[in-house]
């Protein structure tokens, strides 16, 4: 019987011999019941909850799944519904999960250098037993380096409201580890929030039109995608839904977040006026909330989905209107 050491434990000599056997495994006969997942396609599937959201693919539409769902159901030889199975045992949403498993999804979750490091064995032991990248993608991008797995909109976050918020939602949580997969899954919904935010917003800042790319790369950390209403006062939707977020070059993000900023609803930007008299006065800020570079409306990609106007009317009314400037206006920008 399979213990947590089975994952977390995992070699490499060990990982292949895992990997052979799925290799040299047949496609199951209709109606035969498919064999036991091994660790290897185990954690995969945990890896790829950081890029899919299981719930929202039902059973008819299972094959619908993006990357890498279609990737690795056919390496494994399974069904598309087989896989997104597996990530839903694997987040505690589906009862008949092995507690092994859950044990396992937990920690890994909640250490992301010891997942990157699970990942990059299970990954460059297929490439040893003949797997190529077409096969099994390197969705994670680790593969061929040491850099750390990084989850995106982070800093939005606090311990405190995402316990706070698990608490609300699930009052009868039961247990300290269903407690943790809780406190995962909210991280993990915000890295995929910020991913497609930054995606639908083309890798530009929507305020000024900043995108940063070094050697064909997208610059780590020059663009923030913050929600528009803060996460600690949305529900449990309005976390994930992609109009309610901006993406942003820091300076702008800030600006938006404490009210100098705001968008109405035919998406043009103003400028708090206690910030419009500063950025008169002082050239340093001009650089910065003049215009240019500062864009009269948001520069959106033809085909993006934009910013939802009840999300843009509660900033207004609870943050913009509030804002204050709490120093001297020559001040500004020193």
């Amino acid at each position: 019987m399979l213990t947590a050491a089975d994952y977390l434990a995992i070699t490499p000599s060990g990982t292949r011999t895992q990997w052979r056997s799925i290799v040299a495994r047949s496609r199951p006969v209709d109606g035969r019941r498919q064999v036991t997942f091994a660790p290897v396609e185990t954690l995969l599937c945990l890896a790829a909850s950081l890029m899919v959201n299981h719930r929202r693919y039902g059973g008819s539409t299972a094959h619908r799944a993006e990357e890498p769902v279609p990737s690795l159901a056919k390496l494994f030889k399974r069904p598309n519904s087989s896989v997104l199975a597996k990530m839903a045992n694997l987040d505690g949403s589906r009862s008949n999960g092995a507690r092994h498993e859950l044990e396992v999804a937990a920690r890994l979750l909640g250490g992301h250098v010891e997942l990157a490091a699970i990942y990059r064995i299970v990954v460059r032991a297929a490439r040893d037993v003949g797997i190529a990248a077409n096969d099994l993608p390197d969705f994670l991008h680790l593969e061929h380096d040491e850099a750390p797995l990084i989850l995106l909109g982070q800093d939005e976050l606090n311990a405190t409201d995402v316990a706070g918020a698990v608490w609300r939602e699930h009052p009868n949580v039961g247990d300290e580890l269903t407690e943790s997969l809780l406190i995962a899954a909210a991280r993990i919904g915000q890295h995929r929030f910020a991913r497609d935010v930054l995606k639908n917003h083309g890798h530009r800042c929507v305020f000024c039109g900043l995108a940063v790319t070094v050697d064909d790369q997208r610059a780590p950390r020059m663009l923030v995608a913050s929600h528009i209403k803060p996460w600690r006062e949305c529900d449990s939707r309005e976390r994930l839904d992609v109009a309610n977020g901006l993406t942003a070059c820091p300076t702008h993000d800030v600006a938006f977040d404490t009210g100098l900023l705001a968008v109405n609803g035919g998406l043009r930007i103003h400028i708090h006026s206690d910030l419009q008299r500063a950025v008169e006065a002082n050239p340093a800020l001009h650089a910065a909330f003049g215009r240019p570079p500062l864009a009269d409306r948001l520069l959106l990609p033809p085909n993006a989905l934009g910013p939802q106007r009840t999300y843009l009317n509660w900033h207004r009314d609870r943050v913009y209107r509030g804002a204050t400037v709490s120093w001297p206006v020559d001040q500004l920008g020193a």
